[in-house]
């Protein structure tokens, strides 16, 4: 069975709760929670709605344990909204949900924690280094960051759904295989012009 193109107010839903995807961690479930939160607006699509079996039993599943990058998880939110609603063999959900933990954890804490991030900071330490105030500073780095990781939870909410069990293909493109690589030269190209200019302005207001 093909599932159907995803509603526009549907897929906005699910992009929202993505938002508070941490909200309801725990020790017990990590992120599980937060991943049946998210993909529950597209399980409305079931047949029998809210009030069918089908609708409790993938709630149920896809509210169990998973860890993953809570921003790589629109990759798994989107996948397991496709094969819910492709109504797959409720074992083969399960595994499948296991398999997705591993590679997207990795691949978000490579590409964000460790390269974006750190790029995001000394785009604001540049900005205080050429003359920017305390806001324009904050402003900068949290308009770096946030363009960052908004695009890659659209991008990951996309290509989740579009693949479904697919989807591990996806993890092979460029910007995920080499993007932390390429950000990282970049930050490191970066560093040796923000640090001294931001130094450099720091002790001449001292």
């Amino acid at each position: 069975m093909s599932a159907p193109p995803l509603p526009f107010t549907t897929r906005a839903a699910i992009f929202l709760r993505l938002l508070a995807i941490q909200s309801a961690w725990n020790y017990e479930t990590l992120v599980g929670n937060g991943i049946g939160f998210s993909v529950e607006p597209a399980l409305r699509l079931l047949p029998g709605g809210i009030e069918g079996a089908k609708y409790r039993a993938a709630l149920a599943r896809q509210s169990q344990y998973f860890n993953t990058h809570p921003y790589m998880a629109s990759v798994a939110v989107g996948a397991l909204a496709r094969v819910e609603l492709d109504e797959e063999d409720a074992g083969k959900i399960e595994r499948f949900r296991t398999a997705l933990c591993g590679p997207l954890g990795a691949t978000g804490d490579r590409l964000v924690w460790a390269a974006w991030l750190p790029l995001s900071v000394l785009l604001g330490m540049l900005a205080f280094g050429l003359g920017g105030g305390p806001a324009v500073t904050v402003v900068t780095f949290l308009a770096a960051y946030n363009v960052g990781h908004l695009a890659l939870r659209i991008w990951g909410l996309h290509v989740g759904y579009a693949r479904g069990m697919q989807v591990a293909r996806s993890l092979g493109t460029p910007v995920l295989r080499l993007g932390s690589t390429w950000v990282s030269r970049a930050g490191a190209a970066l560093a040796g012009i923000a640090i001294p200019l931001a130094i450099a302005r720091g002790m001449g207001q001292a």
